[in-house]
């Protein structure tokens, strides 16, 4: 039975499935937006917001505890900067939305796009709306 145990394996061991999540982790945080698996894009949401929330007070103690948790020095860079904890200081929770994609391809898994809240799609450059 499995009471009281919280979180997916995901098919990986402890230490696979911590660099997974660093991974993905420092991924959105620094693009904004990743496609992944659903199960992989709920487990990563468990796993970030606590890091928007911690970054939401600037101090030595909460970017040495980000480095050391995500390991990424321009993601945890990215974090701090004064634009990027302007966006999330009035919200309480939620940073993150997924939405579900087609299955994949290759092997039918359930696909998710993980991003965060106030993710705004940029622009396309002169050159390639010219192009079309």
């Amino acid at each position: 039975m499995r009471h009281n145990v919280a979180g997916r394996r995901l098919g990986r061991t402890t230490n696979q499935r911590k660099a997974l999540m660093k991974n993905l982790a420092t991924a959105l945080i620094q693009n904004e937006r990743i496609e992944t698996t659903l199960p992989k894009a709920k487990e990563l949401r468990k796993y970030v917001e606590p890091f928007i929330t911690l970054a939401k007070t600037d101090s030595v103690a909460n970017r040495r505890l980000a480095m050391a948790r995500l390991g990424s020095r321009t993601a945890v860079q990215k974090l701090f900067a004064p634009e990027f904890r302007a966006r999330f200081s009035e919200r309480p929770g939620g940073y993150t939305r997924i939405l579900k994609l087609a299955h994949r391809l290759g092997d039918g898994a359930d696909m998710a796009l993980v991003e965060l809240v106030d993710y705004v799609l940029p622009e396309p450059k002169a050159e390639e709306a010219a192009a079309e």
